[in-house]
């Protein structure tokens, strides 16, 4: 388990370097909409979708790979390509309800807390 965890540590720090360069490199690209957060949330879904299937697919649902590159890096990089592959497996599972009631409540409670945080912040 020790081995799993350093794998994550390691797969997070690069995924947040990534993360910043990103944000970085985009900034100037415009400045009324989060083109930067969008994009690194695009692009983690693809990545954990690419990562997941070449695990799979080829060395037989590694732990290590999947620690470093999808729980890692892409959750380094974000959270929100994990919240998407979580969608689809609820999906593919037959899970509609269960689907809806996820999206719904993490799109508000993510939001709400956000705000929280910032009212909490204020006082």
């Amino acid at each position: 388990m020790l081995k799993e965890i350093l794998y994550v540590g390691l797969g997070s720090a690069i995924g947040g370097i990534l993360r910043y360069l990103t944000s970085l490199a985009l900034r100037g690209f415009s400045a009324s909409f989060p083109f930067a957060t969008l994009f690194v949330n695009v692009v983690g879904c693809l990545l954990i979708g690419l990562f997941s299937g070449l695990i799979a697919r080829h060395f037989s649902s590694s732990t290590i790979l999947s620690c470093l590159l999808v729980t890692g890096i892409c959750g380094g990089f974000t959270t929100f390509s994990s919240f998407s592959k979580d969608c689809l497996i609820l999906l593919e599972t037959g899970h509609s309800l269960s689907f809806v009631i996820y999206i719904a409540t993490s799109i508000v409670a993510g939001i709400s807390s956000v705000l929280l945080g910032i009212y909490l912040t204020r006082l």
